[in-house]
Parts: structure tokens; sequence; C-alpha cells
């Protein structure tokens, strides 16, 4: 028996994310409240499996969510320009009675999760209240970019919520734009110099063109109005 090829998403010069390993490709929007809060993900429509794949990284691809060429059109510059520090070296430690959050801000995908109940930097200090607590935990685990982890003080675990491999395709209703693509699950990301990032369970990668961050998604789909349907 032939075993599974990896899960990986290896970045090319300037050009798309090439997926190979048979990694499910679905959509999943931000779903909100009344008051336009991001409360929970909605899943959508989910595109037949194939063993490999190259996903549109210029924005600008007439086949989106896949690459067509365009570019070498539009003279796309996909320089990498994101930290390669390891996420606990880029984060922010904010110490609770019973839980830690450290937040590594540069990854920020503007999804919004965070700000419910109080924001997750108060309800943090409020964790040894239970629904404080059952907040924050989930406030924190649905951050798509795991820019936001939380840890448990008494074991000194991250708490993270179990996550098969696959790959997001975020929409963004309440913004009216489409989002980053948010991969799940500890999926390797290859850069395009052949360095490998460090593994994550949830990391959003730029599909608009615009991060300043790249490979990573910065927020900039929302200020440019990436559409990608």
């Amino acid at each position: 028996m032939t075993d599974k090829p990896p899960c990986q998403i290896e970045i090319m010069e300037n050009g798309p994310y090439i997926v190979t390993g048979a990694v499910p490709l679905k959509e999943m929007s931000i779903g909100v409240n009344g008051a336009r809060e991001s409360v929970r993900w909605e899943m959508g429509t989910e595109y037949p499996l194939q063993p490999r794949y190259a996903l549109c990284r210029c924005g600008a691809s007439a086949n989106k969510p896949f690459c067509d060429g365009s570019h070498t059109k539009i003279g796309y510059d996909g320089e990498e320009t994101a930290s390669r520090e390891p996420y606990l070296d880029q984060a922010v430690v904010y110490d609770g009675p019973t839980m830690i959050l450290t937040d590594a801000e540069s990854l920020c995908a503007f999804a919004r999760y965070c700000d419910p109940h109080g924001q997750v930097w108060r309800l943090v200090e409020e964790t040894d209240d239970e629904q404080q607590r059952d907040y924050f935990l989930q406030e924190v685990a649905d951050c798509p970019a795991g820019r936001l982890v939380a840890w448990d003080k008494s074991s000194g675990e991250a708490v993270e919520p179990e996550l098969p491999m696959e790959i997001g395709l975020v929409e963004d209703p309440t913004q009216q734009c489409s989002g980053p693509l948010w991969v799940r699950g500890g999926i390797l990301v290859v850069s395009a110099d052949g360095e490998q990032y460090e593994v994550r369970n949830r990391v959003t990668l730029c599909r608009c063109g615009a991060s300043a961050n790249k490979p990573f998604c910065d927020g900039s789909h929302a200020a440019t109005h990436f559409k990608a349907k």
C-alpha cells in the first residue's frame, strides 16, 4: 500500500500556493449576532477533493479560488516579508487568574472574534469565572489566524481546538468582502525559498495579494474590498 502524501502548501515565487496531499477545500463564512459581532463559523460549499491544486495568491485570477496564471500578466510581487521567528517569540503575554493569553498582533486577519463580551484581553483577567472563561476560550479558538492562543496555567499547555487538516475560503458578509485562506489542523507551509514556516494549528494566508505581511493575511482584504466571487 502506498502511503498518502503529506499535506503541504508550497508557495511559488510571485505565483500561487501549490497544495498537495488531498487537502479538503471549503467555504467558511464569518457569522455574526444582532450586534454584528463575529460569534460563529458557518460552513459553505465544499469543493471536490483533488490530490493537488493551485490556489490564487495574487487576487487577480478569473477562476478563483484557483490560479489561472494572472500573476504573470499583472507582474505580481509576492515577496514574503513575514517574520519567521517562532510564534511565541513574536507574542505578547497576558496573564490571568487561571489562563494565559498570547497575542502575536502581526498575524491578525481581521476576523473580529476577539471583540464580543468586552474583548478577549479583558476576559483573560476574569477566567476565574466559569462563564467568562468559556467566552474567553471560544473567542480564542475562533481566531482563524492563530494570532491568539490560550494557555492553561495549571498544566502549562496550550488549549487548542481540534481541527481537521483542511483549507477554508473565508467570506466576510458583514464587511462585504472575501477574506484569507484559513489553513487548519497543522498543515506545513513551505516558502518560495524552500524554508518551512512553523507548523501551527491555525494560520491565515493572504489571497487578495495586498498583505504587507506575506504570505500571511494582515486584513488588507477589508480595506481593498477584495471579492473572490
